[in-house]
């Protein structure tokens, strides 16, 4: 297998949508450099069905370390699962049944092969369960693996301490999660794992046991959350009604696209297409010398689409919403409102939509009610937030606009 040198790729791939490299970038960097054939790998958690954009950045980047020649593993957490892995979580979480996992574990793998080609014969990726040897460890190999470890450097968590001064309860097997995923990187013997910044601690774990039991010095890449660069929100979220699941269709793909905030373009750019870093700099040119946001917005949500889906299906995403958004019959003088609250009851109520809250409700049960030309689907309604920007629009001739 040919492994790529080429310096402007190996800089996107120690660069984009890069938090940070243990031990230290230039180390990886000769890594890269010297030919070698790595292999790199990423866990999953299979808790959930749910694929968003934010989860893809990690595919994205390893489908680039891919193209490069390097051997990728995707190792679904089975075993793990089924402890409930406690990272940036303030509770204990539900273990899950081996039908849970088997059933997401399909799921998950239909949407991320929409980034990731697991049918490359030349190179194939290979996508593993860690209970082909975590299974196999017996109580003693459990002690072995804990004594790496100390309780002080178990507590470094932050979820954990926080927790102990909330006085909630801290399981004693949640400390095994980050033995088993770091007991992973001695298993298959990597040489770079990537994970989100809220794998920090398990990765490094990883890292030290590989060091301890194979005398190998593992990588640790760390991404960054796709966030909103100037608030800090998260902008993926399927319970505020914002999060972009890689198995939604194209039409919802690009209407959610539509509502992100302006400035969030230029960052999804980065962390969720193909497009070069090239290509985005001209675009944030654009945005400082005046583009309209929107314009940029739905090639974004063009591109998107595209990514996730086809060409041909974001080249109808975008007529479908030019003509049942752009050009429908939507005012152009919209009245202004800030609402006491961001919720969708409280917007209708306050804007005269409705009498009541209870009457809101209906109006939305019966599909009257829209965000951006979306009809709300969901029957959590408290769930649903609008922002600045927003139009909401009640049957045919009521809307309103967010400040």
């Amino acid at each position: 297998m040919t492994i790529s040198i080429d310096p402007q790729k190996i800089e996107e791939v120690l660069t984009r949508s890069i938090d940070t490299i243990y031990p230290k970038k230039e180390d990886f960097k000769k890594l890269l450099e010297s030919g070698k054939q790595l292999t790199i790998y990423v866990g999953i958690d299979p808790t959930a069905t749910y694929v968003h954009l934010g989860h893809a950045t990690n595919y994205i980047i390893l489908k680039r370390f891919h193209e490069l020649g390097h051997k990728i593993i995707v190792l679904v957490g089975d075993f793990t699962a089924k402890i409930g892995d406690p990272s940036d979580k303030n509770a204990a979480r539900k273990r899950l049944t081996d039908e849970d996992v088997k059933t997401n574990v399909k799921t998950f793998k239909a949407q991320i092969g929409k980034i990731l080609d697991f049918e490359d014969k030349e190179n194939p990726i290979e996508f593993k369960f860690n209970s082909e040897w975590l299974s196999k460890l017996n109580f003693e190999d459990v002690v072995d693996l804990a004594s790496n470890f100390t309780v002080q450097r178990m507590l470094e968590r932050d979820n954990f301490e926080k927790r102990l001064k909330e006085e909630k309860p801290l399981y004693v097997h949640e400390f095994f999660y980050p033995l088993m995923q770091g007991y992973d990187s001695v298993a298959m013997e990597v040489d770079v794992e990537l994970g989100g910044t809220d794998q920090t601690f398990n990765m490094l774990a990883g890292r030290t046991l590989l060091k301890n039991y194979k005398n190998k010095e593992k990588i640790v890449v760390t991404t960054t959350l796709l966030e909103n660069p100037v608030t800090g929100e998260k902008l993926m979220s399927k319970s505020l009604g914002t999060g972009i699941g890689l198995d939604e269709s194209p039409n919802e793909m690009f209407g959610k696209t539509m509502r992100m905030p302006d400035e969030a373009i230029v960052q999804v750019f980065i962390d969720c297409t193909y497009k070069t870093m090239d290509e985005i700099s001209d675009m944030k040119k654009q945005l400082e010398d005046g583009t309209n946001p929107r314009d940029l917005k739905i090639a974004l949500a063009k591109e998107i689409v595209k990514t996730y889906h086809n060409e041909e299906e974001a080249e109808k995403a975008e007529e479908y919403f030019i003509n049942t958004f752009k050009n429908k019959e939507v005012p152009d003088e919209i009245e202004e409102i800030s609402p006491s609250k961001n919720d969708i009851i409280t917007v209708l109520v306050e804007a005269g939509f409705v009498n009541s809250t209870s009457e809101a409700r209906q109006n939305i049960k019966g599909g009257g009610v829209k965000i951006n030309d979306e009809k709300i689907e969901t029957q959590d309604f408290s769930s649903v937030q609008v922002k600045s920007g927003d139009i909401v629009q009640k049957g045919k001739r009521f809307f309103v606009k967010i400040k």
